[in-house]
């Protein structure tokens, strides 16, 4: 597990050679693959940092140590996955159930510093729409 103290990354996928995003990160947050953390099997995201950033490190085997030792790290990690979770349900239901004008929209309202500091097309990506889409929705905006 990482914590972000600078910097900007993103987690994607590779399907069939097309990288799809899933996620940004940005100062301040923990990263990881957390299916991967969790399970000890190999990732299948993949982690990349977009800009020069300060990554911290810690071992599943060192925050379980961490957590018999002190409690409240136990309490910050839990709070950390249910960040992940809440995060996790709000893209399924984005997906599911808005348009991608409302998706970008919501981009816009809840995270503007994602527009400045991430290539379009990695937004495009992470909304699940073609970087032609974005053009145009941007542009009727």
């Amino acid at each position: 597990m990482f914590f972000l103290e600078q910097g900007c990354l993103r987690g994607y996928y590779n399907l069939d050679g097309k990288e799809i995003t899933h996620w940004f990160g940005f100062e301040n947050d923990f990263i990881t693959s957390f299916h991967s953390f969790i399970t000890h099997q190999p990732a299948v995201e993949s982690i990349q940092l977009m800009e020069a950033g300060t990554l911290w490190a810690i071992s599943k085997e060192a925050l379980t140590g961490l957590y018999d030792r002190h409690h409240e790290i136990e309490r910050l990690v839990r709070i950390v996955y249910e960040k992940y979770y809440i995060r996790l349900e709000e893209r399924y239901v984005n997906a599911q159930f808005k348009t991608a004008t409302e998706r970008y929209e919501e981009l816009l309202q809840q995270s503007p510093h994602i527009i400045e500091r991430v290539p379009l097309g990695y937004i495009a990506s992470y909304l699940g729409i073609s970087q032609e889409t974005l053009s145009r929705i941007r542009a009727r905006l």
